[in-house]
């Protein structure tokens, strides 16, 4: 057996060139040329595919605000105007280096005047609210029951991706980059070397602290180990210190019954954490953290310097320009707005009817896979049937945001750092809020303008954002066994996370239930740590793949990739050929090493060269088609070849 690593040598260094044969090389073959040739720019991780595609959309609406800030009548929706308003703040450099760091000083001095542990406490709400605690706080379904939502509690993040970056060269490269950042930041709030100094100090001391506790990506990808109930009292009880209990119910106007604690391990051991003897390293860890937020929102040059770590560890060469900085902002809080606009204007209904009809299609096709399934039994078929037919289906945008949207009115008379936090403000309020409300599930889980696509095990749905739906993923141009190569395998894809390792845990209403027999469950297990197998310790770029971490996306990569082949072979003019060469099409991508090392990490998807390769590898008719054979770079032994769905 040849494994695919063995002629794909990682982002940086695949082996190009437009001579490679399907037979060789699938991805290379597709996308060889290309690689030759493709420049990363010079404010982004990557290019290809999906970057390329919001490329494009962000050109499109960067055009189309630059045009409403010369004359906002031309914006006529009201939470349009609004977002606007926001934008224009936020393009007025002029004013925001005249400001510099005057406008978050207020908050600055806020922490910095923190004495103890007792007078967090009796300012513990701003610090929950502002998100820099020693715990994180959102409001979600409850896994077990989906109408009613359940506050859950988790760890903060770390100052590195993962816990396996610590104690790496990785650590030793970037930490020196992390403080010099918060050297010049903490310069303009108007820190002395020496005062900057220790405050960066205890803040890495503090990060060091959570390593051992927090959880790893790996950990993390197990989404139903999130779940971890406990009485309301006992959580109240526990973390009398900081009167959190009284918070939460003061903000949500409802005591909940119980929290679901996410990190167990952490909170097991808060009080090793946050004690007097770790207090001003947790203090400063809060200052520099609070400097650090508020860059983006203030004088260029903050801006520039406040992400120069986050560059640092994606690989990104330079800060997006002013113009470019100016819409991200604003598309980062007014994205379900800006998503309605894009998908209005840039969006058919044609194209809107013709996906419906192949997800339709898609959905009859795994219908009858499921029926013809050989290794479950009738009754778990049965069940997975009722939660087929239950899927939820999102496409392009919604009608109208949210209602929270109706609060964002941006004072232009304030500064822009002042308009964000009273957005971000209101948001976190009303998602605690939602303790006292039903679950809302006509809620999208993704604006129209983004390329990508998901699904929601807590809702049973399925989302695609019009953005995703053009070319090469889906064009009215394009055949269709190129469509369903693209668009029909990502679609086959998003039904499949309902059941992968973590969906088949959850029925048709979104709740953590087994409806698996015990014999076709422990088959299942069989199958995906096969998956497991498959992809673990693939070499690429300067690191291997970690199977574990990976494997739900590759479940459904494979169930999507096997569905959609069923679905392309239905229609008279089925070309394999194409279906394939588009299926490697859509995973084309050029990655700086830095996000390659990031995403091996930390990411629960393969690299795309792999996604593209090794799931076209489990599947039969693709040697078919090309004539592969043994010895062939794409060969893959019978006995080797995963199959799911």
């Amino acid at each position: 057996m040849k494994r695919i690593q063995d002629v794909i040598g990682g982002a940086g260094n695949l082996l190009t060139g437009p001579e490679t044969t399907v037979n060789e090389n699938l991805y290379l073959n597709v996308n060889g040329k290309w690689l030759e040739t493709a420049e990363i720019p010079a404010d982004r991780p990557r290019t290809g595919g999906f970057s390329d595609l919001s490329e494009d959309v962000e050109k499109k609406l960067l055009q189309d605000f630059a045009d409403f800030a010369k004359d906002s009548s031309k914006a006529r929706d009201p939470y349009l105007k609004e977002a606007v308003k926001l934008y224009q703040l936020a393009a007025d450099f002029t004013e925001r280096d005249r400001s510099g760091a005057e406008p978050a000083m207020k908050d600055y001095n806020f922490y910095k005047e923190i004495k103890d542990l007792n007078d967090l406490k009796s300012k513990i709400k701003q610090v929950v609210e502002d998100g820099v605690f020693a715990l994180t706080f959102w409001v979600a379904p409850d896994m077990k029951d989906t109408a009613h939502n359940l506050l859950y509690v988790g760890a903060p993040s770390l100052l590195l991706p993962d816990k396996q970056y610590y104690g790496t060269p990785s650590e030793e490269a970037l930490m020196p980059i992390f403080r010099r950042m918060s050297q010049n930041v903490l310069a303009s709030f108007g820190e002395s070397e020496s005062d900057a100094d220790k405050i960066i100090q205890n803040t890495i001391d503090f990060d060091h602290l959570l390593v051992p506790l927090v959880k790893s990506s790996e950990e993390k990808a197990d989404y139903t180990a999130t779940y971890n109930p406990v009485d309301f009292a006992k959580f109240k009880d526990q973390t009398a210190d900081f009167g959190l209990g009284d918070l939460i119910s003061n903000l949500a106007g409802v005591t909940p019954e119980k929290v679901s604690l996410t990190e167990p391990r952490y909170f097991d051991q808060l009080n090793k954490v946050l004690n007097e003897d770790n207090f001003a390293k947790f203090h400063d860890w809060m200052l520099l953290n609070t400097a650090i937020a508020a860059t983006p929102y203030l004088s260029d040059q903050l801006r520039i310097m406040g992400g120069e770590f986050g560059r640092a560890i994606t690989g990104i060469r330079e800060a997006s320009n002013q113009e470019k900085s100016a819409y991200r902002l604003t598309n980062n809080l007014f994205d379900e707005v800006i998503g309605i606009y894009y998908g209005d204007k840039y969006f058919g209904s044609k194209a809107r009817e013709d996906v419906k009809k192949m997800i339709r299609t898609m959905i009859d096709v795994y219908k009858k896979r499921l029926n013809e399934n050989s290794w479950l039994s009738k009754d778990t078929i049965k069940e997975a049937i009722v939660k087929l037919d239950a899927i939820e289906l999102k496409i392009g945008y919604p009608d109208q945001p949210r209602k929270i949207y109706q609060e964002f009115k941006i004072d232009p008379a304030a500064s822009l750092y002042e308009n964000v936090r009273k957005i971000s403000l209101l948001m976190r309020d009303d998602n605690f809020k939602d303790l006292n409300r039903d679950v809302d599930r006509t809620r999208w889980a993704m604006p129209g303008n983004l390329v990508n696509a998901c699904y929601d095990p807590q809702v049973n749905d399925i989302t695609f954002p019009a953005a995703i739906l053009q070319a090469p993923f889906y064009s009215l141009e394009q055949s269709s066994s190129e469509n369903y190569g693209g668009i029909g395998a990502v679609i086959a894809h998003e039904i499949s996370h309902a059941f992968d390792n973590n969906g088949a845990k959850f029925d048709e209403l979104g709740n953590m239930k087994n409806w698996w027999t015990k014999e076709d469950y422990q088959e299942f297990e069989k199958r995906c740590q096969g998956m497991i197998d498959e992809f673990n310790g693939i070499k690429f770029g300067n690191g291997t793949v970690n199977g574990k971490l990976v494997v739900s996306e590759n479940v459904a990569d494979q169930g999507g990739l096997s569905c959609a082949l069923e679905a392309a072979k239905q229609d008279s003019d089925v070309d394999l050929k194409s279906f394939f060469k588009n299926w490697g099409r859509i995973w084309q991508t050029k990655d700086s090493p830095q996000l390659v090392e990031m995403l091996l990490a930390s990411d629960v998807h393969a690299p795309g060269p792999l996604r593209a390769n090794v799931q076209a590898q489990n599947i039969d008719d693709f040697y078919k088609t090309f004539n592969i054979v043994k010895g062939d770079g794409m060969w893959l032994d019978p006995d080797q070849r995963v199959s799911i769905w």
